[in-house]
């Protein structure tokens, strides 16, 4: 018990863990737990994009949905080939689910996740055709920046390494959303559209910070896997979308 106290005093100091071996059995649970819920939510969002890109309206579109497409699954094929590093079975793993399954779209799952599958809830909704699949980007690609304020930080080196390679990819999926909300919203048909889609994306988006006064936060904060709480990152999240709509009238 007293190494690992020493352990957890160094980490809760700003220390970094930097390989496997050195990892306490607590860490390491919360450690796996955070990178099956990147890697299952990148690929169920990969998996919906694929979906999408013949909703698209054009070629540039196009392109840009193909790209979110396979940027998604590179993202999660990188996570995952950490979690490798503590013996799971990235083959069996990447084949678990049908990452394309969503649920009815009126299904309302709050923050809970499905039994075996740590995506965020939102990755469970369909999307109906271009406009919601951009609007959908749009507040969720906000929400991983977001979210990569934690990641590029978290104590355990080699997965940090790898969420500042992939941050930058992940902030110009979320500006390709806004390049194509720009471009739906300039017909009022489009607006509605986009009026409606932001009305049901946007209570699901914001679900995945999770609840307010989050327990587990101590036990994360404590371990260097977090750094600030779900409902500070949730209000940063909030201001970032009313700052970045409101150009669009939205």
């Amino acid at each position: 018990m007293s190494d690992v106290m020493k352990i957890e005093d160094y980490l809760a100091q700003g220390g970094v863990l930097t390989a496997p071996g050195n990892v306490p059995a607590r860490y390491r649970g919360e450690l796996m737990r955070l990178m099956s819920s990147f890697v299952d939510s990148e690929l169920a969002a990969s998996a919906g994009f694929a979906l999408s890109i013949n909703f698209a309206p054009g070629i540039k579109e196009r392109i840009a949905a193909s790209r979110i497409t396979l940027e998604k699954a590179d993202h999660a094929e990188r996570v995952l080939d950490v979690m490798g590093g503590f013996g799971t079975d990235t083959r069996r793993y990447q084949s678990q689910h049908d990452w394309a399954a969503r649920v009815p779209r009126e299904a309302d799952l709050g923050a809970t996740r499905r039994a075996g599958d740590m995506r965020l809830s939102v990755f469970h909704y369909p999307l109906e055709g271009w406009t919601d699949a951009v609007v959908m980007n749009v507040l969720q690609g906000l929400a991983t920046g977001i979210q990569m304020t934690e990641l590029t930080r978290l104590s355990y080196a080699p997965l940090a390494e790898v969420f500042r390679e992939i941050a930058p990819r992940e902030a110009r999926h979320a500006e390709l959303g806004l390049e194509g909300l720009e471009r739906v919203v300039s017909s009022p048909e489009g607006k509605a559209e986009a009026l409606a889609s932001l009305a049901y994306w946007r209570p699901r988006a914001a679900a995945g910070f999770g609840a307010a006064g989050s327990e587990r936060y101590a036990t994360l904060r404590k371990f260097g896997l977090r750094h600030a709480p779900n409902e500070e990152l949730l209000a940063r999240w909030e201001g970032l979308v009313s700052e970045r709509l409101a150009p669009l009238g939205l």
